[in-house]
């Protein structure tokens, strides 16, 4: 099943300096106050000690990647990954906000290098040391958004210079890796939609005086709305449209249905026919 048309691969590249650096002087001290055998313990310092204008853009970053992984699929180990094009708009929407603000955060560490430098020599102390601080310039070339779209290679998308033969081996060599990979992307929203039921199923296990075993408490707003939106997700992320799939979703999408976290917390009845519906979606599907 040829999926070109209905998915595209994008690949992410966030970049982020470290700030950190070893301190040669400083681990052999270490060592030898401690009688420890070289290569026992390092020291790492953080050049930008005193200041969280890093590491916010660090963390920021933790956060595009993993809204990333949201609404894409796997297609090669931490390369591409399979966008399908009814979210293709939405997916590039949210990443302009966010190169924008992740542009903006790094700007800002920019603009106060000089003075985090200062504010780093106050807090390390005698680990300062002015020579581990790179240009600005330098500094600039360490932080870096990348986001690339390309299609989908069919094929019969091979045009090689090279005999006829070779030709036809590497095309069969790739539609072969090509089925592989679709597979493999393919498990993923089935792994995702057993993970959600899978939890849910044991939150909702119940002693024999109808009391969750889990304390009320741990039953947040999550517990309806991450399923909930799974279930958007993942009439997106059905780009071959397996029927055995979307069965599975829309059995969940009914399951939830008007139900909402107060009658989960304080109705056995609502419990109990709830789990009912998810094991039975559990049961019935060959996971």
């Amino acid at each position: 099943m040829s999926i070109a048309s209905s998915a595209v691969l994008v690949e992410l590249n966030i970049s982020v300096w470290t700030a950190n650096k070893i301190d040669r002087g400083a681990t052999d001290e270490v060592h030898t106050t401690h009688g420890a055998a070289s290569g026992s313990a390092r020291v790492h310092k953080n050049l930008m000690a005193g200041t969280n204008k890093r590491k916010a853009i660090a963390d920021f970053a933790a956060k595009i990647r993993q809204y990333h992984l949201t609404p894409t699929l796997p297609w090669s180990d931490k390369g591409p990954r399979v966008l399908p094009t009814s979210s293709f708009m939405d997916y590039k929407q949210s990443m302009n906000v966010y190169r924008s603000n992740y542009e903006g955060l790094c700007q800002n560490f920019f603009d106060n290098y000089s003075s985090l430098i200062d504010l780093a020599k106050h807090h390390m102390g005698s680990l300062f040391d002015p020579n581990d601080y790179p240009p600005l310039e330098n500094v600039k070339s360490k932080f870096g958004f990348n986001l690339v779209f390309t299609p989908i290679p069919e094929s019969g998308d091979f045009r090689l210079d090279i005999p006829a033969e070779d030709q036809a081996a590497l095309a069969t060599q790739y539609e072969e890796s090509f089925n592989t990979r679709l597979a493999d992307a393919m498990r993923e929203p089935w792994n995702r939609l057993h993970t959600m039921l899978s939890d849910m199923s044991k939150k909702l296990v119940e002693d024999e005086e109808g009391t969750p075993t889990q304390k009320r408490t741990r039953f947040h707003d999550t517990f309806v709305t991450n399923p909930q939106n799974l279930c958007s997700i993942l009439t997106h992320l059905n780009i071959t449209k397996d029927p055995k799939l979307e069965e599975a979703r829309r059995a969940l999408e009914i399951t939830m249905l008007s139900i909402d976290i107060d009658s989960i917390k304080e109705s056995q009845a609502v419990r109990s026919a709830v789990k009912s519906k998810v094991d039975a979606i559990l049961e019935k599907f060959d996971w």
